[in-house]
């Protein structure tokens, strides 16, 4: 997965609105949620509105495509090892729900989505598995996690996460289009640096401990609204939200800020703009692989 356990620091409700047609495991794979409103954390509704969708459009871009395909953001996996892992995931996180305790991740490459022809159902039903499993349990209900309590919906958020970067990788590897919404896109980066940024998380991922540091500060500049700075700490780094004045600044549209940060797009891509101290970022971006 994008990540082995993720955590929301953040206090926000999500502002943004959605129209939704279609839901369930039937849903037809031409309807999109349509996101509008300020970009931020989002709710529960949403995060279940934006698996459906990011479900959905994984599942287009990976059909009828050959299950041995390479795919180049995860160069050691095929197109099956994505898909199956992707449907892995959402049972597992299910799982976590139900149980309401830390289980071992699962091995991606021992995942079995099964015949390609029917990748599509097997991906939504393990989508819909974890919305019911959320529902049944509560959002907010407490579970424990690799970094000790949080609420369910963290489970939701974190594999949203997940799948919305895993969504790029198979449109990538397929020659789709990768489309997500600013108000998403926001969401699943300040997702990300919830992860990096949470003090436990170098049990998890020893190699984190090389981000700590004595004040440099790494900046995200969107085109419009808040960007995100990440100050390296001590004991850890901290990330918020708001104006960005930074050692190095990586400016550009939300989602290709998303994707450099989750190193699906190089820095020096016309795409983005660094300005400041490039080794900086560098350094960050060699010890962040999820």
């Amino acid at each position: 997965m994008n990540g082995s356990a993720g955590v929301n620091e953040t206090d926000g409700t999500g502002t943004g609105t959605r129209t939704e047609t279609g839901t369930g495991a039937d849903r037809p794979a031409d309807r999109r949620t349509t996101w509008t409103g300020e970009t931020g954390e989002l709710g529960t509704a949403q995060l279940v509105a934006a698996l459906r969708e990011q479900t959905t459009a994984f599942a287009d871009a990976v059909a009828g495509r050959d299950p041995d395909t390479r795919v180049p953001t995860c160069p050691d996996w095929s197109l099956r090892t994505l898909v199956g892992h992707v449907g892995q995931e959402h049972r597992w996180a299910a799982e976590l729900v139900r149980e309401r305790r830390q289980l071992p991740a699962p091995d991606p490459l021992q995942a079995d989505p099964g015949a390609p022809d029917a990748w599509g159902r097997w991906l939504r039903e393990g989508a819909e598995d974890l919305v019911r499993a959320v529902g049944e349990s509560g959002a907010d209900t407490a579970t424990r996690t690799f970094f000790g309590p949080r609420p369910v919906s963290f489970w939701l958020r974190r594999v949203v996460s997940d799948t919305c970067v895993h969504h790029y990788d198979a449109a990538r590897a397929t020659d789709r289009p990768f489309e997500v919404a600013d108000a998403l896109a926001a969401d699943v980066l300040s997702e990300n640096m919830d992860l990096v940024c949470t003090p436990g998380f170098e049990a998890v991922r020893p190699e984190v401990a090389g981000l700590r540091g004595h004040g440099a500060r790494i900046g995200f500049r969107p085109g419009t609204g808040a960007g995100w700075v990440i100050t390296r700490g001590p004991r850890a780094p901290r990330w918020e939200r708001g104006p960005v004045a930074a050692d190095v600044v990586v400016s550009g549209a939300v989602t290709d800020l998303l994707l450099v940060f989750t190193r699906r797009l190089p820095p020096d891509d016309d795409r983005v703009t660094v300005t400041g101290d490039r080794a900086l970022l560098d350094h960050w971006l060699a010890r962040t692989a999820l």
